[in-house]
């Protein structure tokens, strides 16, 4: 009888055993639920000015951030923060993100990234909408970043060649250019450089202004009435953030404005060679979920837009009496 009974003992305690194996194999159970579950995380958003273009690549951070299943209010806490066009304030927004305590931060801009990057070599730095990073020293290289940053450059390497072609394309009887931009950002420095040797490759010259803040924009403009056939707005973050001055005196004065994004064309510049911003910053928010799944920014190569198509705006092109071929509209994304 004790023997009987000691087996029955033994069965039941085999079939428990059983039981726990199983439900800790097939993640059952309080603790499995736990493990398959995304964990918490504090991401520190810092950006230079608010314009659509960088508006845009946030919003595709956020939106790679929420289809990976990181979603604020849940499990993500976001914290954005908006220098205003103030460069001085980048330092003291890194500082800011870095001491709260972030798991990681996306800079916007080339100030914010080099400010996030001499804030902190610890804590993962991605960022986007930067001209060239490699100059900015924010990478080692495009390929291999090295250190505690990578992300994605908006420097298609034909971009602004096209958009320069285009002119010529558009308008052959253009020959000189009105450039304004902010000489304080290294990034407008590398595409008004970049801009003048597609010009006079052209057969075309430039004529640069330089303003220092988004209130000198307009002033600007109306100095190269006259001066200029056609306006080149570089991807330069104080005048794009106050377009709508330069285009304002542009469309006044018949004298189309070519720009640097595609966002610009939607907002009445006449056409550029673009890409759509969302696109870049999810490309970014990807490489973000990577980093707080475990990888190194120093293994993620710094990636560029994909897509690069010609841009028309063409209730511009009406306003300024240009008839668009039907070559040429089939060519282009036409956007009013």
């Amino acid at each position: 009888m004790k023997k009987w009974l000691l087996g029955v003992m033994l069965g039941l305690l085999l079939v428990l055993a059983a039981c726990s194996s199983d439900g800790n194999e097939s993640g059952g159970g309080a603790e499995g639920e736990g493990t398959s579950k995304k964990k918490d995380v504090k991401v520190g958003i810092t950006q230079l000015v608010e314009h659509p273009s960088l508006d845009g690549a946030r919003e595709g951070f956020i939106e790679a951030l929420k289809d990976a299943g990181y979603e604020e209010g849940k499990n993500l806490t976001l914290d954005y923060q908006n220098a205003q066009a103030d460069v001085n304030n980048n330092m003291t927004i890194a500082q800011k993100l870095v001491n709260d305590g972030n798991d990681l931060i996306l800079a916007i801009s080339t100030p914010s990234a080099q400010a996030a990057l001499q804030a902190t070599k610890d804590i993962p730095v991605l960022f986007t909408a930067i001209t060239d990073p490699v100059s900015a020293k924010l990478v080692k290289s495009m390929e291999e970043p090295g250190g505690n940053v990578t992300g994605t450059s908006d420097t298609h390497p034909e971009a602004i060649k096209n958009t320069i072609a285009s002119i010529k394309e558009f308008f052959p009887d253009a020959k000189k250019v009105g450039i304004i931009y902010n000489s304080g950002e290294p990034n407008s420095v590398v595409n008004v450089d970049k801009a003048k040797k597609a010009l006079k490759e052209n057969g075309m010259e430039a004529v640069e202004v330089t303003v220092s803040a988004s209130s000198e924009v307009k002033q600007a403009a109306e100095t190269l009435v006259g001066r200029a056939d056609v306006l080149y707005i570089p991807k330069d973050n104080t005048v794009v953030s106050a377009l709508e001055s330069v285009l304002t005196v542009a469309n006044a004065k018949k004298i189309p404005a070519f720009v640097g994004e595609s966002d610009s064309v939607k907002r009445g510049g006449f056409a550029s060679y673009g890409f759509e911003y969302h696109d870049l910053g999810y490309s970014t928010g990807k490489m973000a979920v990577d980093i707080l799944e475990g990888k190194k920014p120093s293994d993620i190569p710094v990636g560029v837009p994909e897509n690069l198509e010609l841009v028309v705006n063409k209730k511009t092109a009406d306003l300024l009496g240009v008839k668009l071929t039907e070559e040429q509209q089939k060519k282009a994304k036409i956007v009013e």
